[in-house]
């Protein structure tokens, strides 16, 4: 995942496995605060946090790249990238928050941990890309604003 972020979107890539490492750093440290053991399940959940995460910065880099057709000014493609691939990422995180909110109240042990992980790693993910990423592509963009290929 982290050679395709990185041969598919170069610098914006680069950002994206560091913000997905952060996420991870984020995801672990908030479970280590609650003592959960991790277990196989807890791992499936990690495993689809990262997805979720990688899913997001597809959808905000190939909307970027769409604004970037459309408009000359990098800086109004980059914020239009980001604001209109919002309700679609938000769909999909609060979808599967759902999910997990279900299978917690109504799945045993094992589905339970699943669950909870699941649930930290969207609020983890959600705040990573929105806040973390952001800043670090829009530094970048400030700083090539005058360049014809931003992505």
């Amino acid at each position: 995942v982290i050679l395709f972020m990185f041969f598919k979107y170069k610098i914006f890539g680069l950002i994206a496995n560091i913000t997905l490492l952060v996420n991870l750093f984020f995801l672990v440290g908030i479970l280590t605060l609650f003592e959960a053991t991790l277990t196989l399940p807890g791992i499936a959940g990690i495993i689809l946090t990262v997805g979720m995460a990688v899913d997001a910065n597809v959808l905000i880099f190939e909307r970027i790249k769409e604004e970037c057709k459309k408009e000359k000014n990098n800086i109004i493609a980059f914020d239009a990238g980001y604001v209109k691939s919002k309700t679609a990422i938000l769909d999909a995180n609060i979808t599967t928050l759902i999910a997990a909110i279900i299978l917690f109240f109504m799945g045993s042990g094992p589905v339970k941990g699943f669950s909870v992980t699941l649930a930290v790693g969207i609020f983890t993910t959600l705040f990573s890309v929105y806040f973390i990423a952001r800043m670090l592509t829009s530094l970048y963009v400030v700083k090539n604003k005058e360049k014809d290929k931003l992505i």
